[in-house]
Formats: C-alpha cells, sequence, structure tokens
C-alpha cells in the first residue's frame, strides 16, 4: 500500500513540474494583474505622479462618462452574433459529422480563420470592406448596391460588419465543439429514431440538439463573454471610429490605459466591464437546462 502511495506521489509531483511553466506564467500575467487592478481601481494611479487614494470617485465618473456608456452599448449589441454563431456552427458540425470522401479537407478549411491572426484577418476584411474592395464590386455586379458603401467608415454600417467579421472568424472553433459533441451521440438512438421513421429535423430537434446542451451552453458562454470583451477586430479596423460607433468597453479602456495613462480609471472600468460579464454568465448558468448524454 505504501508504494502505491509513493507511486502516486511521484506522478502528482511529475504533473506539477510540467505545469509549472504554464502557471508561473498565468500567475505573472494573469492573475496578479486582476489581483493589482483591484485596489488599483480606487485611486488615481500615475507612474510618474504622486498616486492618492479617491474611493468611488472612478466609477462615479464611469457612469457620467458619454463615451463608457456609448462603449457599453455597443459591446452589448455586439451580444446579437451570439445566437447566430451557435446555429450556424451547429448546422457546420451537422455537415462536417458525415463519413465521405474529403470531410477531413472540409474540417481543416472551416477551422482556418480560427488559427489565422485577427491581424492578418482583419487588414484583408478590411481591403474586401472598402470603398473599392470586392464585396462592393460583388454587389454591385448583381444589383443589390447602386452605389459604393465604405463599411467600415460609415458609422450606419461599421459595427455590423466587424460583427459579421467576428462571426466568420469564430465559427470554425464551435464548430469543433459540437463536432466533437455530435460523436458522442450514441449511433443507436439515431438508427432507433429512422427505423421509427423519423425525418432528419424531427432527428436534429428531439434528438440531437437537446444531447448537445452542454455543448451549447459551453459555446454560448464563451461566445457572450468574447462579444463583450471584443476588442482586436475594432482596435485593428476602426479604433472605435467613425466618431463613437464601433467603440466597444474593451477598445476604451485600452485607451484610458495605455493612450491617457489613466490607469486607475481604466481598471474601475475593467471591473464595471467584469461584473456586467459575470451577471450575464449567472444569467446563462440560471437559465441552463440539463441535456446531454446521462447513462443513469
Amino acid at each position: 500500500m505504501s508504494h502505491y502511495f509513493r507511486l502516486v506521489h511521484n506522478e502528482v509531483q511529475t504533473a506539477w513540474l510540467f505545469m509549472a511553466p504554464g502557471l508561473i506564467l498565468l500567475a505573472l500575467f494573469t492573475f496578479w494583474p486582476i489581483i493589482f487592478s483591484l485596489p488599483l481601481a480606487f485611486t488615481n494611479y500615475s507612474v510618474i505622479g504622486e498616486t492618492s487614494f479617491v474611493g468611488l470617485d472612478n466609477f462615479k465618473r464611469a457612469f457620467s462618462d458619454v463615451d463608457f456608456i456609448a462603449s457599453l452599448k455597443n459591446s452589448l449589441l455586439y451580444m446579437i452574433i451570439v445566437p447566430f454563431i451557435q446555429i450556424i456552427s451547429i448546422l457546420m458540425a451537422i455537415l462536417v459529422n458525415r463519413k465521405m470522401v474529403g470531410i477531413k479537407f472540409f474540417r481543416t478549411a472551416y477551422y482556418i480563420p480560427v488559427v489565422t491572426s485577427m491581424v492578418a484577418v482583419a487588414i484583408i476584411w478590411g481591403w474586401l470592406m472598402s470603398s473599392n474592395g470586392v464585396l462592393n464590386y460583388l454587389l454591385m455586379s448583381i444589383g443589390i448596391l447602386d452605389e459604393k458603401v465604405n463599411w467600415l467608415s460609415d458609422k450606419d454600417t461599421a459595427l455590423w460588419a466587424l460583427m459579421f467579421i467576428t462571426l466568420w472568424k469564430g465559427l470554425g472553433y464551435y464548430m469543433m465543439i459540437y463536432l466533437a459533441g455530435l460523436q458522442a451521440v450514441p449511433t443507436d438512438c439515431i438508427e432507433a429514431a429512422r427505423i421509427d421513421g423519423a425525418s432528419n429535423w424531427q432527428i436534429i430537434s428531439k434528438i440531437t440538439i437537446p444531447l448537445l446542451k452542454p455543448y451549447v451552453f459551453l459555446c454560448t458562454l464563451v461566445s457572450l463573454m468574447a462579444a463583450i470583451r471584443v476588442f482586436d477586430e475594432v482596435f485593428v479596423l476602426t479604433s472605435g471610429g467613425p466618431g463613437n460607433a464601433t467603440l466597444t468597453s474593451s477598445v476604451y479602456i485600452y485607451q484610458q490605459g495605455f493612450e491617457q495613462f489613466e490607469f486607475g480609471y481604466s481598471s474601475a472600468l475593467g471591473l464595471v466591464v467584469s461584473f456586467i460579464i459575470m451577471f450575464f454568465s449567472i444569467f446563462v448558468f440560471l437559465f441552463n437546462k440539463r441535456g446531454g448524454v446521462n447513462p443513469y
């Protein structure tokens, strides 16, 4: 018995040894900044000047800051893409969950945007959506548009264009999660349903989707958080413009911290956004219904 415990102890030590580099990096670049930002939010922290405690002044300023309110509205509006991501990625997963020639190629092709640098994706889509870009050419060729539209410079279309880019890039990631879920669905359930005369739609709606509910919950939660704190595509393509049309909370927090050097105020804004994300996460948890494959 003692030999068994020594063996387990050695395995645990080995596991911690392998995890140590990643945990150190997380501690330095994730956990420590989060912990440090908590007291920072209650100060007027300055890199070169004197730092003093200001209490709740940063939070009072946040809720009277017109630009921050506009950025929050845009971030919350960005959540519109969440249901579309779930629906389209589930359909894509069902499509590639088939035994056919070249199916691995299609799975790889759908996943390529996920591993492509967001900066590269943003530059390419910025070119496609420019006034002389391919998108305008195609839409004008088939008669949908009468004149050119600069999708990322028009305040009426810029945010929607960024949402589309985010949607396009994220589909492959969620598709792979749903594909893993589909491959865990017992085939005998589907075969029994087919024998009973169920149509493809009935199989999807009555069997596949209910068994995918844990995956839907996970993907909804992850995509919801990602939508609220979207940064890369906005920062690279529009920097929040034109005006505040595409200004999101993450971009505004970055601007306050690293352009205006108001780190205390930036930390307070980050805490406000974190509480908003927490609220929506709890909401998703509360309304999540059990599903999936339950052997008991």
